[in-house]
């Protein structure tokens, strides 16, 4: 697994948060972090706070109007047995009838409100807390994608989060009316018997034992239910995003196999988390079974004794299967806290990773730029304790310079270009556009001034036009199609069924490769920024296609600062000047026909191409 802030549990005792939350911790930072992640879970509330305190008003409603209940049967009860004048208790029994239905016509309101509203409640702070994550996801870099997948985040901002609207709604209407419903039905108990009472009380321990034991393994299961779905996203989205690979390669049957053994390992943690579930909901089922039998015989045993009345044991048993729903409730919220809880951990171990590049206090606007480029002594590298990309980089490119990168795969042409807009931030040294460092300036005013159209071509399911408009959200039509002009896109799209207006599909899969390289070429264009990097940008285009948009750069390329990266040393002939980077830095630079009188690497790369 990937993810480095999911980690193994190495025993669900340890990590259980409803019952770990307040054990002392020898380690204070993850006391403190549990205390903050605590008020960070009942914050969610605050701005629901007149819908939450309506629903436990209801919660408070639901439990009295229970207790009540049994109260209005004994007065019934008491004057049946009595009959010292049967019209007149006629009378009364009927308008206690009537005020029976009255109390279970509150009952039905107050359980009606709490779970239509208490549910959008809880539908809002899921909302909430999804929308956190995915606008935090939004906002962490480039090396924090490299070492994720895709389908463990996805489970994490979509699966754990409708855990937490049943947790955010039930729990605290379920805590409550537990509560009021116990506390009640227990003072009836006692004021009716108290050694019967006792009794009952006494075995509630027990009751509270046994489920507790049963949390730890649910908790346990849980945990391992949540890694596994989250496995079974990966290994879906991993596919499905492949499937032309999958396809070509005839691997259809192999991937089945995969997805079936993530899919049984699944199965296999759900089926450890029903069966403590099952367990769990017996031991509550047998232990309100149990009292029941219990109360009858021994309230038997003291009605035989004139210790208590028929009416009071009437009521006792009512007392005590209401005591049934509070027990029922209580498993509920423990069940809910398991799932919702950890399913909101998980959401805060993301929420909680600062993003690596982020901008200064002092960062300012960037001003609409002249295009010089500076590196000075920049040294980089993708892992802490790895080897450095590039180390003690020094280079300046003019404004208006059109300067291309060659040289092999992985001397750090790409990585030199992914600097400027700040995908990564440089280890050592500076890079500088017109003077001024680029850490000083704002991300979103850095990056609306330097257009890229990266080598992993990537458009958005929906209409040409919105993937054209993901450059510019405000152009017009006219400006639309100028940009596909500009990239000899536009007669392609005219020719599809419907124009700009046709939809591409997921990742643009209805266009061919270089319908797609040309589109974001488009969409670069249609940005008008100040530097352009093309990072392999004609790799994917036929050789007609390839001089036609080698035009359209050369020509939106006048006064612009830009950097193009091609393997083809044939798209970058004509470039100011042409570096040429190896594993030792840049070795050489100058002009294409500087560069072959030199004789040097780059007059052999280009006699290797034009020798194949």
């Amino acid at each position: 697994m990937n993810i480095p802030f999911s980690r193994a549990r190495k025993s669900s005792r340890r990590h259980n948060p409803f019952l770990n939350f307040f054990r002392d911790d020898p380690n204070a930072a993850d006391r403190g972090r549990r205390r903050l992640r605590m008020r960070k879970f009942l914050a969610y509330y605050r701005p629901h706070l007149p819908l939450l305190l309506a629903d436990l008003l209801c919660a408070i409603l639901v439990a009295g109007t229970a207790v009540a209940l049994p109260l209005c049967a004994n007065v019934v009860t008491s004057r049946l047995l009595t009959l010292p004048d049967a019209p007149q208790s006629f009378a009364q029994i009927l308008a206690m009838g009537g005020v029976m239905l009255a109390v279970l016509a509150v009952q039905i309101a107050a359980i009606f409100f709490v779970d239509y509203r208490g549910h959008v409640m809880g539908a809002r702070i899921e909302a909430t807390v999804r929308q956190e994550l995915f606008e935090h996801c939004q906002k962490l870099s480039f090396s924090f994608y490299d070492r994720q997948r895709t389908g463990q985040l996805m489970s994490r901002i979509t699966n754990d989060s409708l855990w937490l609207g049943e947790l955010f709604h039930h729990g605290p209407e379920d805590l409550s009316i537990a509560v009021l419903k116990y506390g009640g039905a227990m003072l009836v108990l006692f004021f009716i018997d108290p050694p019967l009472a006792t009794l009952i009380l006494l075995l509630t321990p027990v009751a509270v034992a046994y489920a507790l034991y049963f949390n730890r393994r649910m908790n346990r299961a849980l945990e391992a239910s949540k890694r596994q779905i989250a496995a079974v996203n990966e290994r879906v989205e991993d596919a499905l995003a492949g499937i032309r690979v999958v396809q070509s390669f005839a691997n259809e049957a192999l991937e089945k196999e995969r997805f079936a053994e993530q899919n049984r390992r699944f199965l296999h943690s759900r089926a450890e988390g029903y069966r403590s579930e099952a367990w769990f909901s017996v031991g509550t089922e047998t232990f309100a079974q149990l009292v029941t039998i219990l109360v009858i015989i021994g309230g038997g045993l003291r009605i035989l004794a004139a210790e208590l009345t028929v009416p009071d044991m009437l009521t006792f048993l009512l007392c005590v299967a209401v005591l049934v729903d509070p027990v029922q409730r209580l498993a509920n919220f423990v069940r809910l806290w398991q799932e919702g809880y950890t399913g909101f951990v998980r959401a805060m171990e993301i929420l909680e990773i600062a993003p690596d590049i982020t901008d200064r206090p002092a960062a300012r606007l960037m001003p609409a730029p002249r295009g010089e480029i500076s590196f000075s002594n920049v040294a980089f590298g993708y892992e802490a304790d790895g080897p450095r990309v590039l180390e003690q980089l020094s280079l300046t490119i003019a404004p208006g310079e059109f300067v291309a990168l060659v040289g092999p795969s992985g001397v750090g042409k790409s990585t030199l270009c992914a600097l400027i807009p700040r995908f990564y931030d440089v280890e050592a040294g500076a890079i500088r556009i017109d003077g001024i460092d680029i850490r000083d300036m704002t991300l979103a005013s850095l990056r609306r001034h330097v257009g890229v159209v990266q080598q992993d071509v990537y458009l958005f399911a929906g209409t040409v036009a919105e993937n054209l408009r993901y450059g510019r959200p405000d152009a017009t039509d006219a400006e639309l199609e100028a940009a596909a002009r500009a990239a000899n896109a536009h007669d392609f799209i005219i020719a599809l069924p419907h124009g700009y207006d046709t939809d591409i599909g997921q990742r643009g899969v209805k266009l061919s490769g270089g319908q797609r390289q040309r589109i974001t070429i488009a969409r670069a264009f249609l940005k008008n920024p100040e530097i352009l990097i093309f990072d392999e940008a004609t790799s994917a285009l036929d050789n007609e296609s390839e001089r036609a948009v080698q035009q359209a750069l050369l020509s939106l390329a006048n006064g612009r600062t830009t950097l193009v990266i091609a393997h083809r040393l044939s798209t970058v002939r004509h470039a100011d000047r042409i570096l040429v980077l190896t594993a030792d830095g840049i070795v050489e630079q100058g002009t294409h026909d500087e560069l072959m009188a030199q004789n040097g690497v780059y007059a052999n790369l280009h006699s290797v191409q034009a020798s194949i």
